[in-house]
């Protein structure tokens, strides 16, 4: 691998000085992965109200971000070897904390391009960060991918726990009350995670001086003849990518799905507001624990089958309970629910490094996975909504979310198997 090769003047950063910093550096952009999304699903009736969005705007608006990263992580491997994935991971910060601010600044004119900015800042770190690991550390990579993960869902579940007190104290009302389209409450909401994208971008200056790209011939090779988006369309001819992506996209399918409507689900069932935003973080919660422990745990295993078979057991136990159990009993589904998905979603980021033989094809692997995967994934925050707007309950969209956690222990047992995929280098 090349790590400095192109970086600014002056000398690189001693290694243990250097690690801590990148460390730092991961954590805290991890942190705003998800933050910016989960702070919206507790106020989605505010915002709906004081926006006058249908609810077909409203399921379009929560799967937004989903089709964003699908749309734009095909852009982060050729980014990443013309500028490098450190200069990459930086703008995407930058760009995350400008979405962010125009949707505050307008949101009723800026609503939705705002969210389209800030889904494709995530889309590329959301590629770049997995592959920068296996290039940077390797030794630790299934340890940082834990901690990544980690941090993901802390931001999770800062954003869901804090959203409706945010809310309220900017002066916005949970009760009925009127909203305006531009109260403070509806603009903080909106702006108010672009101030820890600013700081994650601070943070990670030190990580500029590096130019992280693939090993010598393979970087060659890709920048001569574009080998690298080659690369990522053979994965469409081969099995196991498709096994590793449909396990992604059916993950995030339902994550996202879950995501977005339970916090409506369980306040139509009499949950208050702020409770619902609690059960939202509680599922994140789980997420963070079994986010950190299995990648740890499918480093040592000889495939990763059996840990497939527990994480879509404890999913579809705390689908089964959370949807169609009494809101007095939702908690511990939820958590049960979270502790699978964060399995299930340690599983996939795994996966892509696991299924490849070298750095260049995990890039590659990483890449179709997410494009793909997340556009699959964007139809469950439609689907799910729009069921519930034809039905006007929860049973169906419920049957249809356990029945994509079939499908999802059928292509994570398939993905599990100790194979990779043809190297593209």
């Amino acid at each position: 691998m090349e790590i400095g090769e192109a970086s600014a003047p002056g000398r690189l950063l001693t290694p243990v000085r250097g690690a801590a910093l990148l460390l730092i550096g991961i954590l805290i952009l991890a942190l705003n992965l998800r933050s910016a999304i989960t702070s919206l699903p507790p106020v989605f009736p505010e915002v709906q109200s004081a926006l006058h969005i249908s609810t077909s705007g409203l399921a379009l608006l929560a799967a937004i971000p989903v089709l964003c990263f699908g749309v734009f992580s095909g852009a982060a491997a050729p980014l990443s070897r013309r500028f490098g994935e450190e200069q990459v991971l930086g703008a995407a910060l930058i760009l995350l904390a400008a979405g962010m601010l125009l949707r505050g600044l307008s949101p009723t004119a800026l609503l939705f391009p705002g969210t389209v900015i800030a889904g494709a800042a995530i889309a590329l770190m959301n590629v770049l960060l997995p592959s920068l690991v296996k290039r940077r550390m390797p030794e630790r990579a299934g340890l940082l991918i834990g901690l990544y993960l980690l941090m993901l869902a802390a931001g999770a579940i800062v954003a869901s726990v804090i959203a409706i007190p945010v809310f309220t104290a900017a002066g916005g009302s949970v009760h009925g009350g009127p909203v305006s389209a531009g109260s403070g409450a509806v603009r903080l909401t909106l702006a108010l995670w672009a101030g820890p994208a600013l700081v994650a971008a601070l943070v990670w200056v030190p990580q500029l001086r590096y130019r992280t790209l693939p090993d010598g011939s393979g970087a060659a090779r890709v920048g001569r003849q574009g080998g690298g988006r080659r690369g990522v369309l053979a994965m469409g001819r081969n099995a196991l990518a498709w096994q590793v992506t449909l396990f992604m996209g059916l993950q995030s399918l339902s994550y996202y799905a879950t995501l977005s409507w339970f916090p409506t689900m369980f306040r139509g069932r009499g949950v208050s507001a702020a409770h619902a935003g609690d059960l939202l973080a509680l599922m994140n919660l789980g997420n963070a624990v079994t986010a950190l422990v299995i990648p740890m745990l499918a480093q040592r295993a000889a495939d990763q089958r059996r840990l497939v078979a527990w994480s879509m057991l404890a999913t579809g136990a705390g689908l089964t309970g959370a949807i169609f159990g009494p809101a007095e009993l939702a908690a511990p589904f939820v958590v049960l629910l979270g502790l699978g998905q964060g399995a299930t979603l340690g599983l996939g980021i795994f996966y892509t490094m696991a299924r490849a033989p070298e750095p260049v094809t995990a890039a590659s692997l990483s890449a179709f996975a997410q494009g793909v995967g997340y556009l699959i994934a964007s139809a469950g925050p439609l689907v799910i909504g729009s069921l519930h707007d034809a039905t006007g309950g929860w049973t169906v969209p419920g049957f249809v979310l356990l029945a994509v956690a079939v499908l999802q222990l059928v292509t994570g047992w398939l993905a599990g198997r100790a194979k990779t995929v043809p190297a593209t280098t």
